[in-house]
């Protein structure tokens, strides 16, 4: 049996694309193996970002499988167990504390857009891209956070006509509804998240870090529970390293080496 995805690690962005081409379906042993294997990623100093993406460029995924979803609740004991692993593992991703980007081309369907809403960044094709919350059609909802995080993300309005109305938009409108970041040729967007990823690795680790503590879930917060937060992080980055590299880097008019 393949692997569900194949993981690699280059200039300390991690790498999990989806193993299953071409639609890169998000099987049962996919998700197992992103519970099992995120800790030690997220813990890792060597990885600064990680890349979420599908092998080919046909699809980034369609989603989960449908019709493992009867051993799925068996091996979980029951739905409720089978759909929180999956909540359990998008929590890691979005508040693990390493910035994560997701790569849509293709379908991005389902789970194959719930997963990247977990990220914080997001790249889309400029070209035959779908992305949607399509589980109206089916009879059902989105059960992986997708209609938690969608109108966190663009809005109610966008996320109530989108899952409403089972609809899949392509990048463009997804980046002009503030879905996605950028819009990247199809052919490119590994390339470019990778890059996105070694930007991200050159910053400084523990400010990162911080501004993500900061950052995200700041719409559960006050304006002061957010500057709150703001003045912990710039304490405890004050006296570091990083800190001095970049104050030193500035006066010498040079570009600053962080992480070292």
């Amino acid at each position: 049996m393949a692997d569900p995805y194949l993981y690699s690690v280059n200039n300390h962005v991690a790498t999990f694309s989806i193993n299953a081409a071409p639609w890169n379906l998000m099987t049962i042993d996919y998700i197992d193996r992103l519970e099992e294997q995120l800790p030690d990623v997220l813990a890792d100093d060597n990885v600064r970002a990680i890349v979420f993406t599908g092998e080919g460029l046909d699809h980034f995924s369609a989603g989960m499988n449908l019709k493992q979803i009867p051993e799925g609740v068996k091996r979980a004991g029951s739905p409720e167990a089978f759909f929180t692993q999956r909540h359990r593992v998008l929590d890691m991703i979005e508040n693990g504390g390493t910035p994560a980007i997701a790569t849509l081309f293709g379908y991005c369907l389902g789970g194959g857009l719930e997963l990247p809403l977990a990220c914080h960044f997001r790249l889309a094709a400029d070209n035959g891209a779908q992305i949607g919350l399509p589980e109206m059609d089916l009879g059902s909802v989105p059960a992986w956070g997708g209609s938690a995080r969608l109108p966190r993300v663009v809005g109610r309005d966008h996320a109530l006509d989108m899952i409403l109305r089972g609809r899949k938009i392509d990048g463009a409108e997804a980046y002009r509804i503030g879905l996605v970041n950028e819009l990247v040729a199809v052919d490119a967007i590994k390339e470019r998240a990778q890059v996105i990823g070694e930007e991200i690795a050159a910053q400084p680790r523990q400010a990162v870090k911080s501004m993500l503590d900061v950052i995200v879930g700041f719409e559960q917060r006050t304006l002061a529970q957010s500057l709150s937060d703001e003045a912990v992080a710039v304490t405890a980055n004050l006296a570091t390293a990083d800190a001095r590299e970049g104050m030193m880097a500035f006066m010498e008019k040079r570009r600053p080496v962080f992480n070292q």
